[in-house]
């Protein structure tokens, strides 16, 4: 069975945040994930992460954009500082997105840089036994001027870093807006893939309210050699413990 992880950033909002991932092991569910560690109290998380037996899945890896040829350092020392941080309070992954495209910059300069900038802390993630995952965002609803978009240019960033702590974030929501053909896109580079996302389309809520079968997909994942967590990243239409436990029921 798949293992259920929640982003406890867009469910049981309202909540007060340490309160919301007591709700996820209220439900059963194993994992949990947030976005910016900024404003987290990270070591209360941590603390109550032990006590209730969760796993901590993910946290965002960094707020500099991966595209900039001249932010290339500065990419690289906060990328390598929240790899400690993750370390430490044993968060299993970083999750990352290219940025914006940088204007008069040519794409395959921002590419290269990408690709550069996760070469450079593929070390330090493999010693920390920490896991980067690059996710590309749509840029026809959510996220115009990002980037990265395409699944498949993400998946050669991968093959180029060439490391096994540094792989795709597949998020399902954002790849069925970009490119759909979830299900084959999936299964035919699941080795490239370190976590994924799911909301439905359109509307970025829960599964069964929109077009994707979510049984046949979490079917094709569960067929395949994935070890990872599935992230419940939406925004419930009714309330978050009705929406998690249906989408428990298709797994």
């Amino acid at each position: 069975m798949l293992r259920l992880s929640v982003c406890v950033e867009m469910l049981f909002r309202e909540c007060k945040f340490l309160e919301r991932i007591s709700k996820v092991a209220e439900l059963g569910i194993p994992g949990f994930e947030f976005w910016g560690i900024a404003d987290k109290d990270l070591a209360g998380i941590a603390k109550l992460r032990d006590e209730l037996d969760l796993t901590l899945v993910g946290m965002v890896g960094t707020s500099q954009p991966l595209t900039d040829p001249n932010n290339m350092d500065a990419a690289i020392v906060e990328l390598k500082q929240n790899i400690a941080i993750a370390q430490d309070i044993r968060c299993q992954s970083l999750i990352v997105t290219s940025g914006p495209q940088q204007p008069n910059v040519e794409p395959q300069v921002q590419h290269d840089t990408i690709v550069d900038i996760l070469k450079a802390v593929a070390p330090s993630a493999e010693t920390a036994n920490i896991t980067i995952v690059l996710e590309p965002l749509n840029t026809i609803v959510n996220h115009p001027g990002t980037y990265l978009s395409s699944s498949f240019e993400g998946y050669d960033i991968i093959r180029e870093v060439g490391s096994s702590k540094v792989k795709l974030l597949f998020d399902i929501y954002h790849q069925q807006i970009t490119e759909g053909n979830i299900i084959a896109n999936i299964t035919e580079h699941m080795e490239l893939i370190g976590h994924f996302h799911l909301a439905d389309v359109p509307g970025r809520r829960e599964p069964g309210t929109g077009e994707l079968n979510y049984a046949n997909i979490f079917k094709a994942i569960a067929d395949s050699d994935y070890q990872g967590y599935v992230g419940c990243e939406f925004s419930p239409s009714g309330t978050s413990v009705q929406a998690l436990e249906y989408i428990k029921t298709l797994l």
